[in-house]
């Protein structure tokens, strides 16, 4: 590869290579910001050294034993009561709630117009009150919501409690103020591959519970929503006294621990780890960003087919000719499968230091796993088979997208905005995936396999314009005169900042 030589930094030499990493010598790597502010290969910013008592791989382990449990756990809990519905369709819900037409549909949509609408006031409610308070007291609302849901009587009410499932996130920003972009990937995939757990033990459970029909007169679905409600509500009840926070607030850890931690960030992105105030402006110049539009779309596209997958499986299962619990078995496999194969992603992602090879071949094993369902009708296991693509697919994809474009955003109030844009936005693909696979369809589903297609190709192409984008806009900083910036400027700017460069 090509590269240029920089002025000589207090500690050594530094290679720039055209796409804006540097390479000290020695052969290791650094990022946007790190020779502009002479840090060594450490990390160590100027004056910001290691504590003694500590190295950086073991408190890094630290922080991954003391924040991955806790989001995982919790995004588990609330992926888990969102799509439990499909679960409890297979035991009579419709039935029982006398659903006609397309009113189950509606029910499923119903929970994404808050969802899409509240996601930037969450990721500004989660900075106001912090993460252990507010991701907390969502949980809860979450798991109380679905017990309540256990307990409806007719349409309206199942339709009034989804609806207040639809306020949550703020994980994926929380994550992203803690690590380096090198090695953000495979702690986002770790927490976004809860979704796959939950879909394996969502399956279990519900196989175990169904069993439970007509217990105290309630049907196997309405145990489903009180069991896995109250479960939610227990569990963050525990995590509203020891929810981790952001690194400045971080208790657990020293001042010389805190500081280095920051210090960290800022030497993966210049100064632009700074935080400050988000305003409406800081909204309105996010938006404009043809970058962050892009974006939205890359997660859009495949939020239809995983939604679709997540909520519709036991559904296409069950027309197999399975039984409600051999059902809910056979959903347990393509879930486990796909947790194994994302994180295997997110490793040879991290390791390569490189996002945008490890979004499109996955989108790729997804699209072959659609198009198998789409034209083979006569062969079960071959059918099923494709289930174990789809979900590899779009699961380990998800991540690798979330993370790639959350840490290509510089700054605190970008970040927060950004994060916020891509996942309320990107859900929208959730009413449309609500609506691909209704009932009439049934047992083939060609119109909702054929939706999926599509917009998986939709973020085909957009992770591939994205990825245009970024790699123009490092090459247009290389070549332009950089002017001298303030801190202040650089904290304003964000990943503006010309001294920053974007992962590809």
């Amino acid at each position: 590869m090509f590269t240029k030589k920089s002025p000589p930094a207090e500690d050594g030499g530094i290679d720039v290579r055209s796409d804006g990493v540097g390479v000290k010598e020695g052969g290791s790597p650094m990022y946007a910001g790190d020779r502009e502010a002479g840090y060594s290969d450490d990390y160590d910013e100027p004056g910001v050294a290691c504590p003694p008592h500590t190295t950086e791989r073991k408190l890094m382990a630290r922080v991954d034993l003391r924040l991955l449990p806790f989001i995982s756990i919790l995004y588990l809990l609330a992926f888990l009561d969102r799509v439990n519905i499909a679960n409890a369709r297979s035991f009579h819900l419709v039935e029982d709630l006398r659903l006609g037409g397309t009113e189950y549909n509606t029910i499923l949509v119903i929970f994404f117009v808050p969802y899409v609408f509240f996601e930037i006031p969450s990721n500004i409610l989660l900075k106001k009150l912090s993460p252990r308070v507010w991701l907390s007291l969502c949980g809860i609302a979450f798991g109380l919501v679905t017990v309540f849901q256990g307990l409806t009587q007719n349409y309206s009410g199942i339709l009034a409690t989804r609806f207040f499932l639809g306020v949550f996130d703020g994980c994926f920003y929380l994550l992203g103020m803690w690590y380096k972009r090198s090695e953000a990937q495979k702690r986002f995939t770790f927490f976004f591959a809860s979704t796959s757990l939950a879909g394996a033990f969502g399956g279990l459970l519900a196989s175990a519970i169904g069993k439970m029909d007509g217990l105290r007169g309630y049907h196997g679905w309405r145990w489903i929503f009180i069991i896995e409600g109250a479960i939610t509500v227990l569990v963050c009840l525990v995590f509203l006294f020891t929810f981790p926070a952001f690194p400045e607030q971080a208790k657990w850890l020293t001042e010389p621990e805190r500081e280095y931690v920051k210090a960290r960030l800022r030497a993966d992105l210049g100064h632009n780890a700074a935080e400050r105030k988000v305003t409406l402006g800081d909204v309105l110049t996010v938006l404009r960003d043809p970058k962050v539009i892009v974006g939205g779309f890359m997660y859009f596209g495949l939020i239809v087919p995983a939604y679709g997958y997540a909520y519709f499986a036991p559904s296409i299962i069950q027309a197999y000719g399975y039984s409600p619990i051999e059902t809910q078995l056979h959903s347990v496999p393509p879930w486990a499968v796909a947790f194994g194969f994302s994180m295997l992603v997110a490793f040879a992602s991290d390791l390569a230091r490189h996002r945008f090879l490890f979004t499109v071949v996955p989108i790729l094993i997804a699209i072959s796993g659609f198009a198998v369902l789409l034209t083979v009708h006569d062969r079960t296991s071959v059918k099923y088979g494709a289930l174990f693509l789809v979900v590899m697919g779009t699961y380990s994809a998800m991540p690798v997208i979330v993370c790639w474009f959350n840490m290509n955003l510089g700054g605190h109030h970008r970040r927060a905005i950004g994060s916020a844009w891509q996942i309320g936005f990107g859900n929208i693909g959730g009413i449309i995936s609500t609506y691909a696979f209704l009932a009439k369809d049934a047992p083939f589903y060609r119109p909702g396999y054929s939706i999926c297609i599509g917009f998986i190709c939709l973020s085909f192409v957009s992770c591939c314009v994205y990825a245009a984008l970024i790699t123009w806009e490092n090459r247009r900083r290389e070549r332009t005169v950089r002017a001298t910036l303030t801190d202040y400027e650089k904290t304003e700017l964000g990943d503006l900042n010309p001294e920053f460069r974007y992962m590809l």
